[in-house]
């Protein structure tokens, strides 16, 4: 039918639900790695349960701009994307905060917990991929996603590291580590949105 939004109404309708969809599993990972990560003193954990929170957000974020204008959808990926430069920075305090004054990870907690939310992300990432070059909200999604699959990694690996080498700095290297990916990709989102916005 011409002059139809129908396809476009669609379109904001999968957007939607899928965005939804990963801000739930994002928010529940987020309480169950906090709430493990104190519990474990893991800073890996801690550092990946505020990624998840970011990542919360940005689907958050992300379902705001659905079938809003580009303009506003360039804004809110901008915005996600300070978001999680901001919870990266404060992840890099916290690791320090424990390298100076100590922590006794817990490796089972961590890698247990790694697993659970290494299944959560790449549940997160097939529901994102087929929207992955969509608007540059959808990219910033699957970007976040794609590099919470690494984080996770990173997680169980350090969480074996702590048992084999008991050692807790595994844990705190990881932790920077994970910070580190947080704080790139939120550059990453603010340079793709800075790039939409002169296009």
């Amino acid at each position: 039918m011409a002059g139809c939004d129908c396809d476009i109404e669609i379109k904001n309708q999968e957007e939607s639900r899928v965005l939804i969809t990963l801000l739930c599993i994002n928010a529940f990972m987020f309480f169950v790695e906090t709430t493990l990560g104190i519990i474990s003193e893991s800073t890996a954990l801690i550092a990946d349960s505020l990624d998840m929170l970011a990542d919360a957000t940005v689907y958050g974020i992300g379902l705001y701009a659905v079938g809003k204008p580009p303009l506003l959808k360039i804004k809110a990926a901008h915005t996600s994307g300070v978001f999680q430069i901001v919870l990266g920075a404060s992840v890099c305090i916290e690791v320090i905060r424990r390298l100076i004054w100590g922590s006794e990870p817990e490796s089972l907690f961590i890698i247990c917990t790694g697993g659970m939310a290494l299944i959560a992300n790449i549940l997160c990432l097939r529901l994102i991929s087929k929207h992955r070059h969509g608007g540059v909200h959808m990219r910033a999604s699957w970007i976040f996603s794609k590099n919470d699959v690494i984080a996770n990694l990173g997680v169980i690996i350090s969480g074996i590291l702590v048992y084999v080498l008991d050692s807790r700095f595994p844990d705190l290297i990881i932790g920077m580590i994970i910070a580190v990916i947080v704080i790139r990709g939120g550059l990453h989102i603010i340079q793709t949105a800075r790039d939409e916005k002169t296009t």
